[in-house]
């Protein structure tokens, strides 16, 4: 596809997205742009969070994954099904109690000044590293197919990249991204449904013939049973499914903000379990898709690229199946990665002027002046931090991004635990020294796993021994238990 092409796409594209933008954010005020005056309808929430969850990083790398690690994926899907249900039963009812517009401030509440600081720090740093990870994808892809080939350097690809964001969200917050998630999601689906229909068309293969070849495919393989050092293994998968789904859905700002958007917890929790179940079958399309790439690669003899994160964008846009697959891939990765990319945006300037800045009861003004400006500042951050990973990438991004999550988010999940499961105080000022040491120990344990425990290495799971070791380092520094 001509790149003229592409940049007619995507500024037809967005504006759309600025059109919803003008009518969501008229007249929005600093509560509607962080929680949407909790008017948000539980259906609309529902499936544009599908879009946030699933983002750019699985639209490309989870077709791509499926070469190292077969359909093994779908074992941590099931896990989100666990880690959904402890949200929608213990997390948010919590929150809605509280009435909390940040998360964090429950921490406040529960251990201190130090504690809330230290959540909402570890917050920031796990959802600018996975915003910038996702974002990366896109702008990625659109540097290959368009930038690149007229000589443009990268980092004017990822401006843009973020300019568009910037756009359409700084006015209107969360209320103008429940609508354009929504939207984003549906071309997202109907992006990837017609990839099958597009990829399995030159494989000569029917509905049936597409069931057959998947289900066939060596790479269609989902249990992994049989060794425990395996990364694969289904204990090791389900788990870290679960709790990465607590920690990056129920204990991140991003996600929940969308779901304290809802009109009640009532509503919250329709959305959540209606939004989990939607998950299932969309993840197996998606690793479908991957089988259905690999075996389209194979039977025409194409050249695997080295990175499996680009296998889908090359079979899409040069293989010659069509002007209309390349249209709809264009489509549905901009839409993957920005459902999330707009969200994660305004969660970041919505917990730093929340939680960090605490500007209290300002008029609000002077409120609009600052989240403004803070909402340049975090898009200025992600720049950065987008340029130094393309200098040190060298994994699949799905993969580096939960790794990079089993880190960051470890401590977050061992203070809520804390709090949740204990009822003793801990030594306020102490608590960032625990959530520091924590991931180091965690990064000692991963380099020297399989010399210390015969062979075994550590995969994601090692978001829950971080979880651990922060539950216990509390422990240490605990108090008395609380009095009634």
């Amino acid at each position: 596809m001509k790149p003229i092409g592409v940049i007619l796409i995507i500024l037809l594209y967005f504006l759309v997205l600025l059109i919803i933008s003008y009518f969501t954010g008229r007249k929005t005020d600093s509560a509607g742009f962080f929680i949407g005056n909790r008017q948000s309808p539980w259906y609309v929430v529902a499936f544009g969070m599908v879009g946030a969850s699933l983002s750019g990083v699985t639209f490309i790398s989870v077709p791509g994954w499926v070469g190292d690690s077969q359909m093994s994926y779908m074992q941590m899907v099931l896990g989100y099904l666990a880690g959904y249900a402890v949200i929608a039963e213990v997390l948010m009812p919590l929150y809605y109690r509280l009435k909390l517009t940040s998360i964090y401030t429950y921490l406040q509440g529960r251990f201190g000044f130090w504690s809330y600081k230290t959540g909402a720090s570890f917050f920031l740093l796990s959802r600018i590293i996975g915003a910038s990870f996702r974002l990366f994808l896109v702008a990625n892809v659109l540097h290959i197919s368009v930038f690149g080939q007229w000589g443009i350097p990268f980092s004017v690809t990822v401006t843009v990249t973020i300019l568009f964001i910037w756009l359409y969200t700084f006015r209107g917050g969360i209320r103008t991204i429940i609508w354009t998630d929504t939207l984003q999601t549906l071309l997202m689906l109907t992006a990837v449904g017609f990839s099958v229909y597009y990829i399995s068309r030159a494989l000569n293969l029917d509905v049936e013939g597409i069931f057959r070849t998947v289900k066939q495919n060596d790479l269609s393989q989902v249990f992994f049973f049989g060794d425990w050092n395996d990364e694969r293994h289904f204990l090791k998968q389900f788990l870290s499914g679960a709790f990465i789904t607590i920690v990056m859905t129920g204990l991140d700002q991003d996600m929940m903000q969308k779901n304290l958007s809802c009109r009640n917890i009532r509503e919250a929790k329709k959305n959540m379990y209606w939004f989990s179940m939607i998950l299932v079958p969309v993840n197996l399309l998606f690793l479908s898709l991957g089988v259905l790439i690999y075996s389209y690669a194979a039977q025409t003899g194409m050249d695997l690229p080295a990175h499996p994160d680009d296998l889908f964008p090359l079979v899409a846009l040069q293989q010659g199946l069509g002007p209309a697959l390349a249209v709809l891939f264009i489509l549905g990765l901009i839409a993957a990665a920005y459902s999330s990319a707009d969200s994660a945006l305004t969660a970041l300037t919505t917990s730093f002027t929340v939680d960090i800045l605490n500007p209290g009861d300002i008029p609000e003004n002077r409120m609009r002046r600052l989240r403004t400006r803070v909402h340049i500042g975090i898009s200025f951050v992600l720049f950065v931090v987008i340029m130094i990973f393309r200098l040190v990438n060298d994994q699949s991004v799905i993969s580096a991004l939960f790794t990079a999550a089993g880190y960051t988010y470890g401590p977050i999940l061992g203070l809520y635990a804390y709090g949740l499961l204990t009822r003793r105080e801990v030594h306020d000022r102490w608590v960032p020294v625990v959530a520091l040491l924590s991931p180091v120990l965690c990064g000692v344990l991963s380099a020297f796993s399989e010399e210390w425990f015969r062979g075994y290495r550590f995969g994601f799971e090692i978001l829950i021994v971080n979880g651990f070791i922060s539950f216990l380092g509390l422990w240490l520094i605990s108090l008395k238990p609380r009095t009634q």
